[in-house]
């Protein structure tokens, strides 16, 4: 699903390398963490992934589709249609309820009808455990549960792959468990591809394959699967 080649990223005058030469294929229906200290290059990578930076060079390549070769117009499509996006920040909008967050990016591409949207994003927060709290707004769910709605919203459009960037790094340990429970149900029953950064080496060790990173490589590549 995901393929890495000679993959370079440098920042700066000094074109300090945060990514040096990174080679990685990701299947379809892996759960994969991504680890390594403050630094290593983890969250670099995943922007790469996610067409959200473009490489200084290498290859970054989606379903066949080199996605560091594509317009600024072409990438947005892209990231709307086949990438589902989770931050440390849940980032929904105030002045919407639970419903209305998620069914923005399905109105946003456009490929369903307003009331195709509204039935979609109610079978998502329903998957997440929030199929009662429709009608709130983000200040009336807690840490956790703002989070599992963050995951409804980047899911909504049925992307090929979900990245997450320290999805739990914001939230208490019951709170992590229950968004990493609810990860670990989408790439069980629905076969979706998970890649996540993450610092929580618990966490971390619940998914498929671990990758951890040091000063811009992977130095490490692990199948945690149960034989």
């Amino acid at each position: 699903m995901l393929e890495v080649r000679d993959l370079c990223r440098e920042l700066g005058a000094m074109r300090n390398r945060v990514l040096d030469e990174v080679a990685l294929e990701i299947r379809a229906g892996e759960f994969v963490s991504i680890t390594g200290f403050s630094g290593s290059g983890k969250s670099t990578l995943l922007y790469l992934l996610g067409a959200l930076d473009r490489p200084s060079s290498g290859i970054v390549k989606l379903d066949g589709i080199d996605i560091s070769l594509l317009d600024d117009d072409a990438r947005a499509t892209l990231r709307n249609e086949k990438l589902g996006f989770v931050f440390q920040f849940h980032f929904l909008l105030p002045e919407f309820n639970v419903l209305e967050n998620v069914m923005i990016p399905m109105l946003r591409r456009g490929k369903r009808s307003r009331s195709e949207c509204q039935r979609r994003a109610s079978e998502v927060l329903e998957s997440v455990g929030l199929g009662e709290l429709l009608a709130r707004r983000p200040h009336q769910l807690s840490g956790g549960q703002q989070q599992r709605a963050s995951i409804a919203r980047a899911v909504a459009n049925d992307p090929r792959i979900v990245l997450a960037d320290e999805p739990t790094g914001n939230l208490d340990s019951k709170s992590g468990l229950a968004v990493m429970q609810v990860f670990e149900h989408l790439v069980r029953a629905q076969g979706l591809t998970v890649v996540m950064v993450t610092h929580e080496r618990t966490f971390a060790a619940r998914t498929s394959r671990q990758l951890e990173m040091q000063d811009g490589r992977i130095i490490a590549d692990i199948d945690q699967r149960d034989d």
